[in-house]
């Protein structure tokens, strides 16, 4: 009888043959996006094309995706104390999250566009980070604080000259250690606090004044400080004339841990393999960068600097799931016939083209406003003023309703963890929160429009080149300016989509094939559009539009 068990069993396991299911997408070149090597040559950084798509063959590769997997699963563990009950305030991370950092960094993804001086050092960044974040967002936090805090940091020129060149380098150390003596340092921020949020003007920790000039000790708390353990932070803080900026090392020069105790990391919705804290401090020794009272106009180049990687990663994550729907229906056959041919998803996906290729253009454009800035442009500087939040304000409010799209195309094969889009379906939101939430970049618009008339005319420059081009773009410049006029608080938002898509429009139009440029056109400022993706006019040409954003057999 034995043998007629182990019969029926094998019977029983072998019920059907899995088919019509996708290949793994790996390995990929995260780097084969037209729109992307595009924007790079054309704003001034096409020397760094051959490492970009380097970088996007290891993006795609087996290994930096299990990289990314497993950060994101072994999740950051605080470790509030040694075993002999020494207070420790350590942060442990799996291998993986290591391995990802040490790639960023010695990639140029923090600080180190600050020391190169190639025109378009700073575009370079921008199109790394939209590669190489296709693995994992959560490493991109610590990589843009570190970039973010160079600028800042340079308003106090004797910290700056000690810390600066190991923030531009190009070493991933993680150890605590004295700042001076490692290889290379990465900076984070603690600005906000529980009763204020981006209210920072509330802050209530209090710096007091040392005998040493310049030198402070900190009381008081943080309500959402990022990647904890990196050596150095920004922090706001009230000094005897207002509120001011303040440099927080973890380790102190004389080698002992300064006072910064985790209370606990954030439960997050997503970006977790990134730890988040809440930490508190108690006689934390600072040093003040800038003048006293000026800590909101301090820590404004770093939020400049924030806002675009903000962009930057939404375009990157709408690319990323771009490709893997892409991929998915490519596979996939329903209804007799291949989901990539048949017309409703080909609508989808197209639209979804669209909506990538702008977003990656103006994350591009961002990035040489900046790089052009950071090299005495003051047009340039203007227009980055403006169009960064502008860009944060529209980018990131469309990332959530895109990443959705694209996991819907995956049906419920996209709605499993397995398939990683989940993973990148809560990541999305974050973009839109952090940095500012969507009022805040909306009202920062307006404050900057009635208080920086350069901003307002760095704007209009911009459309203005691409005046003639195209009869719907000129007419929602010439609304835009009439609400520019117009706009009261409770209207910000109106506003500022409408900018930002006369922005986007304007771009496609000078650099963009006329098939994409006229599809975006018609739907976004022409009307001829439904209120979900996929509902692109039967006039739109789809063929050429999937074809530019998958030309892997789309």
């Amino acid at each position: 009888m034995a043998p007629m068990v182990s019969i029926f069993a094998h019977e029983r396991s072998t019920t059907h043959d899995v088919t019509n299911q996708p290949p793994p997408l790996v390995p990929y070149d995260a780097s084969e996006d037209t729109a992307l090597l595009e924007g790079l040559r054309r704003e001034g950084a096409g020397w760094a094309e051959e490492g970009i798509r380097r970088l996007g063959l290891r993006a795609g590769s087996a290994q930096a995706q299990e990289w990314a997997e497993l950060a994101n699963r072994h999740e950051p563990e605080l470790r509030t104390h040694d075993r002999y009950g020494n207070r420790v305030d350590e942060v442990e991370f799996h291998p993986s999250w290591h391995h990802l950092m040490r790639v960023a960094v010695g990639e140029g993804l923090a600080g180190a566009p600050w020391a190169d001086g190639r025109p378009g050092a700073h575009v370079a960044r921008t199109a790394g980070g939209l590669v190489w974040g296709q693995t994992d967002a959560g490493h991109g936090c610590p990589t843009s604080m570190t970039y973010a805090a160079i600028p800042a940091l340079r308003r106090q020129p004797e910290l700056a000259k000690v810390y600066e060149p190991l923030l531009t380098g190009r070493e991933y150390d993680p150890e605590l250690r004295v700042p001076s003596e490692k290889r290379g340092l990465l900076a984070g921020m603690g600005m906000t606090e529980k009763q204020g949020g981006s209210d920072v003007r509330t802050n209530t920790t209090a710096a007091t004044p040392t005998a040493e000039p310049g030198v402070y000790t900190l009381r008081g708390h943080k309500w959402f400080t990022s990647a904890p353990m990196c050596d150095l932070f920004l922090v706001l803080a009230q000094a005897p004339d207002g509120l001011s900026c303040f440099l927080v090392p973890r380790v102190l020069p004389d080698g002992s841990r300064n006072t910064f105790r985790i209370q606990r990391l954030k439960d997050k919705l997503g970006n977790r393999s990134n730890a988040s804290s809440e930490p508190e401090f108690d006689g934390t020794v600072a040093w003040l960068v800038g003048p006293e009272g000026q800590g909101v106009k301090t820590i404004i180049e770093m939020v400049n600097c924030t806002r675009l990687d903000c962009v930057m990663m939404s375009a990157t994550l709408m690319r990323r799931t771009l490709v893997e729907a892409g991929h998915h229906v490519r596979h996939r056959r329903a209804f007799g016939a291949r989901l990539v041919d048949q017309p409703l998803m080909r609508n989808v996906l197209a639209d979804l083209a669209l909506e990538s290729e702008a977003a990656t253009t103006l994350s591009l454009r961002l990035a040489a406003a900046a790089d052009r800035a950071v090299r005495g442009d003051t047009d340039e500087a203007a227009f980055r003023r403006i169009a960064t939040a502008v860009g944060k304000y529209w980018v990131t409010k469309r990332g959530p309703a895109f990443t959705a799209e694209a996991l819907e195309c995956l049906g419920g094969n996209g709605y499993v963890e397995e398939s990683g889009m989940p993973r990148h379906y809560r990541e999305a939101p974050l973009l839109s929160i952090w940095e500012g939430s969507g009022n805040v970049n909306a009202l920062d618009v307006l404050r900057a429009l009635r208080r920086e008339s350069g901003s307002a005319q760095a704007l209009f420059a911009e459309l203005a080149l691409a005046r003639g081009a195209d009869a719907r773009l000129d007419a929602a410049v010439t609304r835009l300016k009439d609400q520019v006029a117009q706009t009261s608080e409770a209207g910000a938002r109106r506003l500022v989509e409408l900018m930002a898509l006369t922005l986007q429009a304007s771009l496609l139009v000078r650099h963009a094939p006329p098939a994409v440029a006229d599809a975006f056109c018609a739907t976004r400022l022409g009307g001829d559009w439904g209120h979900a993706f996929g509902t692109l006019p039967d006039t739109a040409d789809l063929d050429t539009v999937l074809a530019r954003a998958l030309p892997d057999g789309a």
